[in-house]
């Protein structure tokens, strides 16, 4: 009996002694902390690196639990997966996930700068998953962090609160409220004269200009609407915005005198990759017309000539495109030469000898297309929509087009 209590006190003691003891730190090199891991969570989803981002943020939590930033940047990986689901139960759970953490990052804020992570947080996922009245949830989220007083120096990641109007500027965007774009991007810019956001910000207000201008100009039809808010246009989408909104078929086709020959015309096959192909038609009209730079290509891969409608299309395939099209609806061959001989060119990346030198001038020259401030036209850069649509709509006025 003596034995016995002597072990069930020895047991108590160690017990006593567990328990005054600190805890063991999971996370003990100097880099394996919670900011550490937040902030490169926070660059990775920025790259568009989902899954690891959610690696990182996990792993802050592992070392801290109650660490609220962790969560609100599980939130936004959530919804970013939410955006992706095409079946609505897989959706709802990646929902369902963004919205827990949501209210966790809220709950575990200690800081005045946890809860304008928090705030932010839930800007951007109310800007991914678009839920009913998510504008209106996005814009009390914005007023919650501006209102907040701060100390800058420790908004890990963000560094500003001008971060909050930049993300508010593209939640605008995506809402197709063009002009509280345009505002929200010019007050990011205009709260630091240099700040983490400002160049995002100064880019998000040139393109919301483009897409104002580009939309102001002419009356699209719903493809020209989708195609002028996306940031590179595909092969497809040329196909479509041309037949759509040039009506190259009744354009081209008013061009020949003989309706005979105009029945004649069709493409001579129908490329393996747009057989199934919702712009199918559209891509068909492309090669009846011979459109110079959406020609098929051909596949070291199927060995086949395909239309690929999903490559993106470069400024200089572009100009290619715009320069036969001109060609076409003044039937003066001359435009393709019209540079030829040059010793110099007014382009630091556009060789004179280039195959689309020509096609460059002709269109910088008519102004179809723009170059950059420093001369550049940024040939093998991809054609945003917006810079189609004004293209369009100046190649529409210059030939009197309607």
């Amino acid at each position: 009996m003596k034995r016995f209590s002597a072990v069930w006190l020895l047991f108590l003691g160690l017990l006593v002694a567990y328990g005054c003891a600190k805890p063991i730190a999971k996370c003990t090199t100097p880099e394996d902390n919670p900011p550490h891991h937040y902030a490169r969570g926070m660059e990775l989803l920025e790259q568009g690196k989902i899954g690891d981002a959610e690696t990182k943020f996990e792993r802050a939590l592992y070392c801290d639990a109650g660490y609220s930033p962790a969560h609100g940047g599980l939130a936004m990986v959530n919804a970013e997966k939410a955006k992706t689901q095409k079946e609505p139960g897989y959706r709802q759970t990646d929902t369902g996930k963004a919205m827990d953490h949501l209210k966790h990052a809220k709950k575990l804020a200690n800081t005045k700068e946890d809860e304008f992570a928090y705030h932010v947080a839930g800007l951007r996922v109310a800007t991914g998953l678009k839920t009913k009245a998510w504008l209106y949830d996005a814009e009390d989220h914005v007023k919650d962090a501006i209102k907040l007083t701060v100390d800058e120096r420790k908004l890990i990641y963000y560094e500003g609160k001008e971060a909050a109007q930049y993300f508010m500027g593209v939640a605008y965007l995506e809402a197709r409220e063009f002009q509280k774009a345009r505002d929200k991007f010019s007050e990011t810019i205009s709260m630091k004269r240099e700040g983490k956001w400002n160049e995002k910000a100064d880019k998000g207000w040139k393109r919301v200009d483009k897409i104002v201008r580009a939309m102001g100009g002419i009356t699209l039809g719903h493809v020209g609407k989708e195609i002028a808010m996306r940031e590179s246009v595909n092969r497809g989408d040329m196909a479509a915005l041309l037949a759509d909104e040039l009506k190259i078929n009744k354009l081209f086709a008013g061009r020949l005198p003989v309706k005979s020959e105009i029945d004649k015309l069709k493409a001579e096959f129908t490329p393996a990759d747009v057989l199934n192909h919702h712009f199918k038609e559209e891509v068909l009209t492309m090669m009846k017309w011979g459109i110079r730079g959406l020609e098929p290509q051909y596949d070291q891969t199927t060995k086949a000539n395909l239309f690929k409608p999903d490559n993106g299309v470069t400024r200089k395939e572009f100009a290619l495109v715009l320069e036969d099209i001109l060609v076409k609806l003044t039937g003066d061959e001359k435009i393709t030469t019209a540079y030829f001989g040059h010793e110099r060119s007014p382009f630091p990346d556009v060789p004179a000898t280039a195959p689309w030198y020509n096609a460059v001038m002709n269109m910088t020259t008519r102004g179809l297309m723009e170059t950059e401030l420093s001369g550049e036209f940024r040939v093998n850069e991809l054609v945003d929509g917006a810079e189609a649509i004004l293209a369009i709509r100046v190649l529409r006025q210059r030939m009197n087009i309607y």
